[in-house]
């Protein structure tokens, strides 16, 4: 039933497929979807190993290639060349897994090439966008709520809530104050707001 995956080149696309949906799940922990069709591919990947063995210095070449790109994402500098790191170190890890008597590899030169291309495209794309979101500013940033005026839709001192731009926020204040007031927001700790009645 699984004899196909005994075919070098189709061991060698799940294997590939294998380390870029870890990369994947590197990009965008929690969604379950990369986890689960990695688990797919490493039990297939697994059936493959013990039925064919492989070259254990190109599957240590393979682990090593999750290294330079976990740190391209974080790194400001050496970018390009960590990414370019991790195209090669894939690249020559999987075409190299499985190999003949005579040390050749046993996967189509042809798919490799494709497939290689194929996955260095992929892996500058995720770093890339990856990159993007983790220096993008969040779209509403709390802080920048201080300063700014809102109105109180309970009484506050200890506790209470005031509306600000249409968002509705628990405050306190020093000193009471009735509800339908005019309120500036002096700081935020959590999501709790410290007010003062605006003088008018």
């Amino acid at each position: 039933m699984l004899e196909f995956l005994l075919d070098p080149n189709i061991a060698y696309l799940l294997i590939v497929a294998a380390l870029l949906l870890t990369l994947v799940a590197i990009i965008v922990p929690g969604t379950g979807a990369p986890e689960a069709a990695l688990m797919v591919c490493l039990l297939a990947a697994a059936y493959i190993v013990y039925q064919f063995g492989i070259n254990l210095w190109a599957a240590i070449v393979l682990a090593l290639s999750v290294v330079p790109f976990f740190v391209a994402l974080r790194a400001k500098k050496w970018r390009i060349p960590l990414l370019i790191a991790t195209f090669l170190l894939l690249t020559v890890g999987s075409v190299f897994l499985f190999t003949g008597l005579n040390g050749w590899p046993l996967v189509n030169p042809l798919l490799s090439v494709i497939v290689s291309v194929l996955s260095g495209a992929f892996i500058w794309f995720s770093a890339d966008r990856a990159v993007i979101a983790m220096q993008r500013a969040p779209v509403q940033n709390p802080d920048a709520l201080i300063g700014k005026i809102g109105e109180t839709r309970t009484a506050i001192h200890f506790e209470g809530s005031v509306q600000i731009g249409g968002e509705l926020w628990s405050a306190r204040s020093e000193k009471p104050i009735e509800a339908r007031k005019s309120v500036r927001i002096l700081r935020r700790e959590g999501l709790i707001l410290t007010v003062e009645e605006e003088s008018k």
